[in-house]
């Protein structure tokens, strides 16, 4: 089949989405479809939210199959459109009021709100059938649009070459995400500090909160111990994960989280917290990880825990690497080209 695979980008900003579209389009092509990554861009703040949306109506896509992967491709008109969606705008649903929105309680953004919620529930309502990468995705369309959607989940990348370590403990503690509010970075530093054991860590990522987070480290006396190296090649965050005690990952509400399915790869348990949103699809405590209530001192807790008890952080990563062990792309591609 001749398929487009259709997403929408701020320009010069890349994470996740550009790396699952372009994961989906080697799939694609892998399977003997001919595929194409087809963007558009966009601009996130809210009094200039709609226009991308209108100007996805007019594009004209010539394929077989449209496969939209978030808000607003799925404006795309198209005879037959399967979203695959990571997310619609969650800082006009669940972020609704949050500090890191621009959609707030005002008036105005109330008013927004709305006219958002109907236009999303007419562009995919028009799909026959919809696809999201997680579970927690497809809760959120069901609640806010009344709409169904099929989780479909999908391997992280460097999959291939995520491992678990021959032998021994580890020796660090990591976390692997975007220095940004929605990712809760200052609760892994704050776990940190809290920690009875006083083990080496890594805090990787760029962000706007990089400055932020350097500071509460200096401030909580973990200069030396805490290593915020920023951006890290793929070749050495392979080998972080590989000698990690344990990953945490506590963003609030994630819609997916390749950073665990990262760590159950390589076969290390995740700590993360009660209200982390699609995490807890993967995470089952004391099972392939630890679930604490956010706090420092149960974060510290876990941390303490895993690190004292190397055969629990073992039994925990193996669980967890079997846990992720059936996701495929193949299967991501049959059921997404399947799906007319």
């Amino acid at each position: 089949m001749d398929v487009l695979v259709c997403s929408t980008q701020v320009p010069f900003m890349s994470g996740g989405l550009e790396l699952m579209v372009s994961n989906l389009v080697d799939a694609l092509r892998g399977s003997g479809h001919r595929a194409e990554a087809v963007s558009v861009p966009a601009a996130w703040d809210r009094v200039r939210l709609f226009d991308a949306a209108m100007a996805w109506r007019l594009v004209p896509l010539d394929a077989e199959l449209v496969i939209p992967v978030n808000f607003p491709a799925y404006f795309a008109r198209h005879h037959n459109k399967v979203p695959w969606l990571a997310h619609q705008h969650r800082a006009a649903y669940d972020a609704l009021g949050q500090p890191w929105s621009d959609f707030g309680v005002d008036t105005a953004s109330l008013d927004d709100h709305r006219q958002l919620v109907d236009w999303d529930i007419r562009a995919l309502a028009e799909a026959p059938r919809r696809y999201t990468i997680s579970g927690v995705v497809a809760d959120r369309m069901r609640r806010w649009c009344g709409l169904d959607a099929t989780p479909l989940y999908q391997p992280p990348p460097l999959a291939d070459q995520l491992k678990p370590r021959a032998t021994g403990a580890g020796d660090h503690i990591l976390c692997p995400t975007r220095l940004e509010g929605n990712k809760r970075p200052g609760m892994f530093v704050d776990g940190l500090a809290a920690m009875r054991n006083r083990v080496p860590a890594v805090l990787a990522g760029r962000g706007s909160l990089a400055g932020e987070l350097e500071a509460q480290v200096d401030r909580l006396g973990l200069d030396g111990r805490v290593d915020l190296p920023g951006f890290v090649p793929d070749d050495d965050l392979v080998d972080l994960f590989r000698r990690a005690t344990a990953v945490v990952y506590s963003p609030f509400d994630e819609d997916y989280g390749f950073v665990t399915l990262q760590a159950f790869l390589a076969g290390v348990p995740v700590v993360t917290a009660a209200d982390s949103g699609g995490v807890l699809e993967w995470v089952e405590h004391e099972v392939t990880g630890l679930v604490t209530d956010g706090t420092a001192e149960s974060m510290a807790a876990a941390l303490d825990r895993l690190v004292d008890d190397p055969e629990l952080a073992s039994r925990l990563g193996r669980a967890g690497r079997e846990r992720v062990a059936d996701l495929s792309w193949d299967h991501v591609v049959r059921t997404l080209v399947g799906a007319r």
